[in-house]
């Protein structure tokens, strides 16, 4: 009898544990992640085995179980597409994407938005840089030597193909026009070299360089690299103010516990996952 009632009390307590929560109970509230990531397999193509196709919603899943609460994901290659889409900007809590972009971008968009960590490529870079592209038989060989020409930068926004060259050439002694010409994507701008005769050069991403060829936008050797820009930082994961300070040391986190998943590393496409922003200023200060 006492055996009965042992079980019972125990299939009771079992029950209770296991039950669902109750409507009125309190629900963790969603995080809303935003990836802007260019090399995110929604935003890329897979020209390239192993490259650009990074896998965002296993990092979803990831979060979801570091944070115990629900993680909804979206992607977008600029705020603006994710407002056209119906996300309200002042709901989104982590973005995640290029730096200089989305720094610009919350800007414009009135979103404080805070650093926390960086995402490690294959061989464990957070940063990217400008090439300066020329056709092949063009007879310049250093920045120095592209004065006179008709130079296709990047949007203001892409750090690395619009300051950075910008600054290059200008070191370099290269006068520029008042107004430059700019275009969003690197395949535009390397296309268009191709197509104008002569004294003609364009500004593409480190990171891009693969796709153009990859992708079949350029042939192979087609273009050749006259100048490189000093790197820039990378991939960015950002808090927005709608975190509070605990909630954003909490992800912060989160993020910096990715290295202890390599399965999660190899889909993101990353050597050591997301390094904190403090560590990186500590690794320079060395």
């Amino acid at each position: 009898m006492r055996n009965l009632l042992l079980f019972a009390t125990l299939g009771l307590l079992v029950g209770l544990t296991s039950s669902p929560a109750r409507a009125d109970q309190p629900q963790s509230a969603k995080l809303t992640m935003v990836v802007m990531d260019p090399l995110a397999a929604p935003l890329s193509c897979p020209c390239v085995e192993g490259y650009a196709q990074r896998q965002y919603e296993a990092l979803q899943a990831f979060l979801e179980k570091k944070l115990s609460r629900p993680v909804e994901l979206h992607f977008a290659p600029t705020l603006s597409v994710l407002k056209k889409d119906g996300v309200a900007l002042d709901s989104v809590d982590l973005i995640i994407g290029k730096d200089s972009v989305v720094r610009y971008e919350g800007k414009q968009g009135k979103i404080d938005v805070t650093a926390l960590a960086r995402l490690t490529d294959k061989e464990g870079s957070t940063t990217q840089y400008g090439m300066i592209v020329v056709p092949k038989d063009d007879p310049a060989q250093t920045a120095g030597d592209l004065a006179g020409y008709h130079v296709i930068f990047g949007d203001v926004d892409a750090a690395e193909k619009h300051q950075a060259a910008i600054d290059l050439l200008t070191a370099a002694g290269v006068k520029l026009p008042e107004k430059l010409e700019v275009s969003a994507a690197c395949s535009d701008g390397a296309c268009k070299i191709l197509e104008l005769d002569g004294k003609s050069a364009a500004v593409i991403s480190s990171y891009a360089a693969p796709l153009l060829e990859g992708c079949g936008t350029i042939k192979k050797g087609e273009l050749r690299i006259v100048a490189k820009t000093k790197e820039v930082p990378f991939v960015t994961a950002f808090a927005t103010g709608h975190l509070t300070a605990a909630e954003q040391g909490e992800l912060g986190q989160a993020l910096a516990e990715v290295v202890k998943n390599p399965e999660l590393c190899g889909q993101l496409e990353s050597l050591i996952g997301f390094m904190p922003i403090d560590a990186q200023d500590a690794v320079k200060k060395k």
